[in-house]
Order: structure tokens, then sequence, then C-alpha cells
């Protein structure tokens, strides 16, 4: 394996999200996704603290079994020209190596699907998508973005929200919910009157929590 599915499989063997590991090395959680999907490659004294965390070498965790000692006696039978060849080529890695950086930490986020603000969506199943974000980013499990208008003007079409997963909610907090097997964002309500997922839009209907209904919660949304 080459070593973004190294990190991958480090990671999760470690049992750690990738905020997780995010946190252990001081970076962004999408540097960690642009790793892993081998968008961008982690800078040298990334890998060095990576292969610590995971309590690994480092040629685990890059996917090769190579070491330093091993070119010498191979290049000291080289003539002088094949000599030239192979330091012209170790500079030019070298080049390249130190041309590869990170991408800005705050100008992508991961969304893992839509939540209706209207009629009901289906959160991603699949791969999440990497897409452009200016704004702040806060500490979160996932993202997603807002269809419809039933949470204005709180929430706008189109808005990147973020989740934190937690079962553990109150009433008059904004959650992500599962309701008839789709997905909302809405503000949970627990009075006199009963439970019920709650639309800022008034023109939207309240959606009651009841045994006629399947409901379960994903989490709250923390911006």
């Amino acid at each position: 394996m080459d070593i973004s599915q190294n990190i991958k499989f480090y990671r999760k063997q470690k049992g750690y999200t990738q905020v997780d590991l995010a946190k252990l090395l001081n970076v962004k959680p999408t540097a960690v996704s642009a790793w892993e999907s081998g968008r961008n490659k982690p800078l040298m004294d990334k890998v060095t603290l990576m292969a610590n965390v995971f309590n690994i070498n480092i040629s685990q965790l890059v996917g090769d079994t190579f070491e330093v000692n091993d070119i010498n006696p191979v290049y000291t039978k080289l003539d002088i020209n094949r000599k030239k060849n192979v330091y012209k080529y170790a500079v030019n890695q070298l080049d390249e190596q130190n041309n590869v950086i990170e991408l800005p930490t705050n100008n992508e986020v991961e969304i893992h699907g839509a939540v209706s603000a209207g009629t009901g969506e289906y959160l991603l199943d699949g791969k999440p998508e990497l897409v452009p974000y200016d704004g702040e980013v806060p500490p979160h499990d996932f993202a997603l973005v807002v269809n419809g208008d039933s949470m204005l003007p709180l929430f706008e079409d189109k808005q990147i929200i973020f989740v934190k997963k937690t079962k553990d909610v109150r009433s008059g907090q904004i959650v992500i919910a599962d309701y008839d097997q789709q997905a909302y964002v809405k503000k949970l309500i627990k009075d006199d009157n009963g439970c019920r997922l709650v639309s800022l839009n008034r023109k939207y209907d309240d959606m009651p929590i009841d045994d006629n209904h399947e409901m379960s919660i994903f989490g709250v949304v923390v911006l």
C-alpha cells in the first residue's frame, strides 16, 4: 500500500477519526483528508510524527522498505556517467519533495451529503466530497449542505453546516434527524404539547415525534 492508504489503515487501527489525528499532528482535518485521498502528501516532519503516533517505523508508513544504506553498494559500482545520472535524478527528487506543500487549511471542508430544510434528503453513503469553504470551521464530526428554506433565517439554502455526533440533545437545540428514513435539519422541541421537529420558517408544518413516525438523532448543529 502507498502512504495514503497506510495513513488511513493505521489511523483506523488506532481507532482515531480524521479529526483526532489532525489534533495530534496540529493540522486541520482537511489536511488529513487530502493525505488519505492521495490528493496531497504530508511533509516529512508530519510523516515522522505520524509514525510515532502509530508506533511504527517510517518505512511502514510510507509503504517502502527502502533503507538509506541500501543504495551505497550499488552506487559505488556505477561508472562516472551513471553516477552523474543518479545524482541529477536525486536532485530532481529533492526539488519535487521540497515543493510538496499542504493545501491551505481554511478553504476546503469535507461534506458528507445534504440535509433537508424542506422535504427530506438522504445523507451521503459513499465517499465524502471536499468543497471550497472560506468561513470558520469549528470542531465537528461531519459537515452537511442545507437544501431548502425551512430553517430561514438561521440557515440559508446551500449553506454548509457543521455537526457534532451525539444522542444527548435538549429541547431547543438544532439537530440533524432521521425522520421516516430521510434526513432533516430542524429544531427539537419538547414541551407540554409533546415532542416535535420544528422549522424556523413558519410556512412549514411541525413534524410530530410519535409512534407513527421513525425518528433518530444524528447529532447537534454547532455552526
